[in-house]
């Protein structure tokens, strides 16, 4: 098996990507015929735990807040765990696609729909990522802010945490670093415990969908949306796809590519109901959160109901998922601006082969770094209206995705069965019914009342 890397040395016209991606798979390979299973799983495990957590971002975990501050523990907490369901069925089908073709997303689009979607898909995601990553700024600055320091100071280290985990130039390590950094997301969990929730309310809203709020007027429903986009969204079909294949993993892999992608979504929805149970507090205090201009401001509300220690772990989480996102969202952009101007796009290549891959990502930073500093900028209201906007967009994505997904062609016998596309088909008309709402919300908004 050593001859495969062999071949792949740089005498024999392979590229520096070619001989680490070789030297991966040998590994596995090797691991695998000896049967170390669990092994196999850590070493495969990546992809889908980064892509669940860095959905968990800035304006995730801030939307989770605000919606136990508005309605505390009850309806969304069920409905937290339906929507990382409904993730764990679109990534499920972007694992099956990057093992099958060995394409990133945005590079399969162009080759089976033509230049016209490829570059709608590809300003789709650029659009939606470029406004996220302004968001994910907006969380670091805001946990900074909390921790007294100033704004500059932590958007600053954003851009070069940033630059400096592309630095790395090796996928594997870049993945286990961000790995390393994901695990701060679980800071919301002490933090939930430290608000002391009911055991017996989370229990009776788990198993019995409740209650629901008595008002569902258009502040609710923009929630739904806002929940649905904290978990469901573009960046994340193009990151995994593109990530599996930087990755080389293959159809022998696919099982572990599922358990990794459902061990993701079990750990970032347990810490998305953490960051509402943390916040539900704010609800029984009757404070109003409609004011608030960050996540900074969640912490300090919450300083006297839960504890400096408890506020200042809800701070420090902010900031993870801030930042954790803004590495997995403008790598993203990279892997499908690079895909799309065919040029080389793997975290393995170095800076003269992958200027175009990298310049994506560190240009995407700077100019989100620069709209957050803008003096004045109202960042709850953004931080919000990013996941409704994410929401909007996520249906022209999935239809492509359940396209490429049912094509024989190139999927062979990994193509969607009955039972994926009933639950990717559903996924796509509910977003589209709940959008639909959402519109009608903004163009009468007395409809459903306050």
């Amino acid at each position: 098996m050593k001859d495969d890397v062999l071949r792949m040395a740089p005498g024999f016209g392979a590229t520096r990507e070619d001989v680490l991606r070789a030297q991966d798979r040998l590994k596995m390979r090797i691991i695998r015929r000896e049967g170390r299973w669990m092994r196999l799983i850590w070493l495969l495990a990546g992809p889908g735990i980064l892509v669940m957590l860095g959905e968990n971002d800035g304006p995730s975990m801030v939307s989770y807040a605000t919606t136990g501050a508005t309605y505390g523990i009850g309806f969304f907490v069920p409905f937290i765990l339906l929507t990382f369901a409904m993730a764990f069925v679109v990534q499920e089908m972007a694992v099956r696609l990057g093992v099958a073709t060995q394409r990133g997303h945005a590079e399969l689009i162009f080759q089976r729909f033509g230049p016209f979607w490829g570059y709608f898909a590809m300003w789709d995601l650029v659009f939606g990522n470029l406004l996220t990553l302004v968001t994910e700024f907006i969380a670091i600055q805001a946990g900074g802010l909390y921790f007294g320091f100033p704004a500059w100071v932590s958007v600053g280290f954003g851009v070069a945490a940033i630059i400096l985990s592309l630095a790395l130039r090796r996928y594997a390590t870049w993945e286990r670093v961000l790995l390393g950094l994901a695990v701060g997301n679980l800071l919301f969990i002490p933090a939930a415990l430290f608000a002391h929730p009911s055991a017996a309310r989370l229990t009776h809203a788990l198993l019995t969908w409740g209650p629901l709020p008595h008002k569902t007027g258009a502040a609710f429903f923009t929630l739904i949306l806002a929940n649905i986009g904290a978990t469901v969204t573009p960046w994340m079909i193009f990151f995994q796809q593109s990530a599996v294949v930087d990755k080389g993993l293959t159809r022998h892999d696919l099982p572990q590519g599922r358990i990794d992608t459902a061990i993701g979504a079990a750990i970032a929805a347990a810490c998305g109901i953490a960051a509402l149970a943390a916040a539900a507090p704010l609800y029984r205090a009757h404070i109003d959160v409609s004011a608030f201009l960050s996540g900074a401001d969640f912490a300090t509300a919450l300083k006297p109901l839960i504890g400096t220690t408890g506020a200042s772990l809800f701070a420090l989480g902010i900031i993870e998922a801030g930042l954790l996102a803004a590495m997995t969202i403008s790598t993203s952009s990279s892997y499908a601006l690079a895909e799309t101007v065919s040029a080389k796009h793997s975290l393995n290549l170095d800076f003269s082969s992958g200027w175009v891959f990298y310049s994506a990502a560190i240009i995407s930073a700077l100019l989100a770094a620069a709209i957050v500093l803008i003096p004045g900028a109202p960042l709850l209201a953004m931080t919000l209206t990013v996941n409704v906007v994410a929401t909007l967009l996520m249906a022209p994505a999935l239809l492509l995705l359940l396209l490429l997904a049912n094509d024989h062609e190139i999927m062979g016998d990994l193509a969607n069965g009955r039972l994926a596309n009933a639950a990717g088909g559903t996924i796509v008309v509910v977003i589209c019914l709940v959008g639909t709402l959402y519109g009608l919300i903004t163009v009468f908004p007395t409809w459903l009342g306050p």
